[in-house]
């Protein structure tokens, strides 16, 4: 009751659920591209597993902070780098996230027999074990973050909870909206492989400021967003 009646912890709450948004974008943008593969009657239930999966997933690393905190602490040391349990899911996740974004963007440049058949061969399975996998990465790196930022675990769950809920709503939308517009599934493409650059140098200890990778990100969507509506203003 003391946490309903302080305003600290509304603040606290609502700039979490911000922050898990903006951290989630990521997320939004990797499933919608992989359930793009899957037949359309398929799609939505194989976005709403994935969405559901990072919620509890979340939660669950709440519930184990104390791993979490060993998570930090580093396991061993590798050319002269100390390597933390963290940091080798950062190097994987990352590594990950470079080979199926440039393999995307390969198959979308150069469509061909094999291009046809890996995506026809698609199955909801294996596209909810490669979202698994970026849930993994994901979820660790913001649950992190709320850790640092807030002291009361039943804020953190509620905004995760929050958080998701909101991602649901408009998961949809920009799923169908990338999927209709190839060149925004291409900067979608592209920012992806950025992100796993990015957490190949969180492994490493080389911290980017997120602020400036979506910046750019934002500021090459409202970009594009103009090329659409010349390109149709053109069209009529």
């Amino acid at each position: 009751m003391e946490l309903l009646t302080s305003p600290q912890a509304w603040i606290a709450f609502a700039t979490l659920t911000a922050l898990e948004l903006v951290l989630g974008i990521d997320n939004i943008i990797f499933i919608s591209i992989l359930v793009d593969k899957l037949p359309a009657d398929k799609r939505e239930l194989a976005r709403r597993i994935g969405l559901y999966m990072a919620m509890f997933m979340r939660i669950g690393l709440l519930l184990a902070l104390s791993w979490i905190v060993g998570l930090v602490k580093p396991m061993l040391t590798l050319m002269g780098h100390e390597v933390s349990g963290r940091d080798a899911v950062l190097l994987l996740g990352g590594l990950f996230l470079i080979w199926k974004s440039t393999t995307e963007i390969h198959q979308t440049l150069e469509p061909g027999e094999d291009s046809h058949s890996t995506q026809s061969n698609q199955t909801l399975l294996s596209v909810i074990f490669q979202i698994m996998v970026i849930d993994i990465v994901f979820s660790l790196d913001s649950i992190i973050t709320a850790v640092g930022m807030v002291e009361h675990l039943e804020i953190m769950i509620a905004a995760v909870v929050s958080s998701v809920g909101l991602m649901m709503l408009f998961a949809r939308a920009i799923g169908e909206f990338v999927s209709a517009h190839p060149t925004i599934k291409m900067l979608a493409l592209s920012f992806l492989v950025v992100v796993g650059v990015v957490l190949i140098a969180e492994g490493f200890e080389h911290h980017i400021p997120k602020g400036y990778i979506y910046f750019a990100m934002a500021f090459s969507f409202g970009v594009e967003m103009l090329n659409i509506r010349l390109r149709k203003k053109s069209g009529a």
